[in-house]
């Protein structure tokens, strides 16, 4: 289980994913960066079974349309800072190891 953070959220976030989902990372360690279009992240997540952490609404589009892999974490809490996302991420670790684990469900949200 691992998740690769989206250009749109800190590094940081992934440094404290990484503590739980070893081998999490955010896109720009893999050359990922903010001129990477949607799909190159989406096909990069599928085919490295990585589990996406965006607040970007287009890959709940593309979970909609396509399914899953990958599975996509959508954070609709709106701008808010680092440390508070990463206390919505702590608070939901068990909620989200559950949803990674799920063979069903291809998008979860967290406020």
């Amino acid at each position: 289980m691992k998740v690769i953070v989206d250009n749109n959220l800190s590094h940081r976030i992934a440094s404290f994913l990484e503590k739980t989902f070893k081998g999490s990372a955010h896109v720009e360690k893999f050359g990922l960066d903010e001129n990477t279009e949607d799909w190159q992240i989406w096909t990069f997540a599928k085919q490295n079974t990585f589990t996406i952490l965006t607040k970007d609404n287009d890959f709940e589009a593309m979970s909609r349309l396509f399914g899953c892999p990958p599975k996509v974490i959508q954070l609709a809490c709106g701008n808010k800072s680092t440390s508070e996302i990463i206390s919505i991420l702590t608070k939901s670790i068990s909620a989200v190891h559950t949803f990674i684990e799920d063979d069903e469900n291809c998008l979860m949200y967290l406020q």
